[in-house]
């Protein structure tokens, strides 16, 4: 078991970064008012349970569909790369829309645990220790927790030019990340 300080706070801040809970609690905000209370610990624990288990599924899932780990990290890049964007310009590449109810679906998967959470968590396995993975994914669901059962209070703390510019700022990190996720993986596709 090799538990590396470095490794966990930089796949902390990826993953913290791509879910980003913070920028998403306008959208739970507003399902708090349509659809009442919000289960924390329920969507918390299912969203953890989704990273967890897809961080050692996929690898084995990829290698049935054919697909190596360096191509996925090269494609996870490029979706590290858009929600970035969408992040520092504000605009909207992609968002799953609609919600019916605010259970277990929007919140763990896919806010939380969507797709590109399982992409990043892919694209981190080719360059990063599996167990500092696990840890950085337990650190950032007890952060999810504790956003989604105080996100009024956060929102009236940071108001609304605080969440855009924290939101940005996340973004800018992601879209370092993914260009460092690209350059170390993009050779492997050529051996």
């Amino acid at each position: 078991m090799e538990l590396n300080f470095k490794e966990i706070i930089t796949v902390g801040m990826v993953l913290f970064a791509v879910i980003d809970i913070v920028g998403t609690i306008p959208i739970i905000v507003d399902l708090r008012t349509k659809h009442g209370h919000i289960e924390s610990e329920k969507a918390s624990l299912v969203a953890g349970i989704i990273m967890i288990v897809f961080l050692f599924v996929g690898e084995e899932l990829l290698s049935f569909i054919g697909i190596d780990v360096h191509s996925f990290a090269v494609a996870g890049s490029f979706v590290l790369f858009f929600l970035a964007l969408e992040m520092i310009l504000g605009i909207r590449i992609y968002r799953d829309e609609g919600a019916s109810s605010a259970s277990i679906v929007p919140i763990a998967f896919p806010l939380i645990a969507g797709a590109g959470t399982m992409t990043t968590l892919l694209s981190l396995r080719s360059q990063y220790h599996a167990e500092n993975i696990v840890v950085a994914i337990v650190l950032n669901i007890i952060l999810v927790y504790a956003v989604l059962k105080s996100s009024s209070q956060i929102e009236r703390m940071l108001g609304k030019t605080g969440l855009g510019v924290v939101r940005k700022a996340f973004g800018v990190v992601l879209l370092a990340i993914a260009v460092k996720l690209f350059a170390a993986n993009v050779k492997g596709l050529f051996m």
